[in-house]
């Protein structure tokens, strides 16, 4: 059928892939539905087949995209183009659905995120995209070191492997460096910022993350996409998909970590997804407010965890084995041949930790 806007507007997004609904009334022309619900024009043509974005539906209207595909083909047919790269938008897609195979779900948000929204090209074409493009939404983030090289590594694997796919015929990052040089963080915070931190938390979900960090030391990745088969009765089992080391991890949790666990917002039983909780820097910002103690970042709960730990006595084996670390004490050969769980000392270790905190907050 020739496409008209209602009929465009009621598609909706397949389960898997994408979908090319086709004009009758122009050959070649269509609109393309991804599963993530985007609506595209394309044009396809040539012999190879060759299709390329004329547009988002919603920026572009259809009879302009008709227009712009109609021009375009006649100017590939009189020889006056060889056709236009790959857009930005289908480029990142196709990226995304490529990789999602074989990384780890977290990993595949950190790419969504920074793709989709840290930059977004829209139907600009990749060979379209300079240097010059890049470094200006590299340096609206100068402020902040680690998310600038975050976003510049992510950047960076994409127009490699558009490059490698042909989609450019040169890299627009190949002479661009990152200048971000890694500096390990020191920060963790005292008993009385600890205290003041507890205290100032505001009794949702976000206070909820933030003490249940303090009391397990786990990254917030785990515990922002925990779900209910992960959650025993007194421990937690986090899958390998999860962890950052692929290594399935079971911790010991006390009574009062279970009591703020279960308030956790949960993912359903079996879900892999890893969203990211919405609006970290708003609700952190607020709580540094409300608490008047500043410089700290939630993994640094992490470091703090460990520091606490080792001022009540506990061995360093067996905090690296509640923070789920195969380096330091289990690097190399230990690795492989040491297989005790330490189950009993880290079950020790959490109930000093929880006795620690209570005494804290008391």
């Amino acid at each position: 059928m020739r496409l008209t806007d209602p009929f465009i507007k009621a598609l909706k997004a397949p389960e898997n892939g994408a979908v090319v609904y086709p004009d009758d009334g122009f050959a070649g022309f269509g609109v393309r539905v991804s599963e993530g619900g985007t609506k595209s024009y394309v044009l396809t043509h040539g012999k190879l087949r060759r299709r390329e974005t004329i547009g988002r539906v919603g920026t572009i209207t259809l009879a302009k995209a008709r227009e712009k595909a109609k021009i375009r083909l006649a100017e590939y047919t009189l020889g006056k183009s060889e056709g236009a790269s790959m857009g930005w938008a289908e480029a990142v897609e196709a990226f995304l659905n490529d990789v999602k195979r074989r990384l780890k779900p977290r990993t595949l948000d950190g790419y969504t995120y920074e793709l989709t929204k840290r930059f977004r090209f829209g139907d600009l074409k990749l060979d379209e995209i300079k240097p010059a493009d890049i470094q200006r939404r590299l340096d609206r983030i100068a402020h902040s070191p680690v998310q600038q090289h975050r976003a510049f590594v992510t950047l960076g694997t994409f127009m490699k492997w558009a490059y490698r796919r042909h989609y450019v015929e040169t890299n627009p990052m190949d002479r661009m460096v990152s200048g971000h040089r890694y500096r390990p963080r020191m920060r963790f915070l005292s008993n009385d910022e600890l205290v003041v931190v507890w205290k100032a938390c505001p009794e949702d979900d976000f206070g909820t993350i933030v003490k249940t960090l303090i009391l397990t030391g786990q990254r917030v990745g785990e515990i922002t996409n925990l779900s209910p088969d992960m959650i025993g009765t007194d421990t937690v089992t986090l899958p390998d998909w999860l962890v950052k080391n692929s290594h399935a991890h079971t911790f010991p949790v006390g009574a009062l970590a279970l009591e703020h666990i279960k308030r956790l917002p949960m993912r359903k039983t079996g879900e892999r997804s890893t969203a990211r909780f919405e609006n970290y820097q708003r609700h952190k910002a607020r709580l540094d407010n409300a608490s008047g103690v500043t410089g700290w970042t939630l993994h640094d709960l992490r470091r703090t965890f460990a520091s606490g730990l080792a001022s009540l006595g506990v061995s360093l084996p067996v905090t690296e084995k509640l923070l789920n670390h195969v380096s330091g004490s289990f690097a190399g050969i230990v690795g492989v041949y040491q297989r005790y769980n330490y189950a009993k000392e880290m079950r020790e270790a959490v109930t000093k930790w929880e006795q620690h905190i209570q005494t804290l907050i008391a």
